[in-house]
């Protein structure tokens, strides 16, 4: 009897272990469809424009460069107007340490993009930057 338990345990078991996976991946895909992108009036709601920002990259070079950041919210949003000090010197940093190549081409952009991004997020506490767009872009 004892050994008509084990397998038929390990079975119910296996069973439920795997309906369980299958719930969850069922419940995770259809909480992926509820969420849709932002229209674009919601993203300028919570969007905020860096103005044109003229500095020297590494060469000696100059860049003349502007942004448009999207947030996650208005809290962010406010936050973000408030530092902007901050992110303009942030951007002024980062750009110093750049070479013309550096900026070169669609990647060169996006990493730009992504660099802006995570250190404006290590800097923000009531919210996050979403995605930053550059808006002008002229280096001599």
């Amino acid at each position: 009897m004892s050994k008509k338990i084990f397998p038929t345990m390990m079975v119910v078991l296996t069973s439920i272990l795997l309906l369980a996976t299958l719930s969850l991946i069922i419940i995770m895909n259809l909480g992926d469809k509820d969420k849709k992108e932002p229209t674009i009036d919601e993203v300028i709601k919570v969007s905020v424009d860096v103005p044109e920002i003229m500095t020297n990259v590494k060469t000696g070079d100059y860049v003349k460069i502007s942004f448009k950041v999207q947030t996650d919210g208005k809290k962010a949003k406010e936050e973000f107007k408030k530092r902007d000090f901050q992110i303009k010197n942030l951007i002024i940093s980062e750009l110093s340490e750049m070479e013309p190549s550096d900026l070169d081409g669609k990647e060169g952009k996006q990493n730009l993009e992504e660099t802006i991004k995570g250190k404006i997020n290590d800097l923000m506490q009531n919210g996050k930057v979403v995605r930053v767009y550059i808006t002008s872009y002229v280096i001599s």
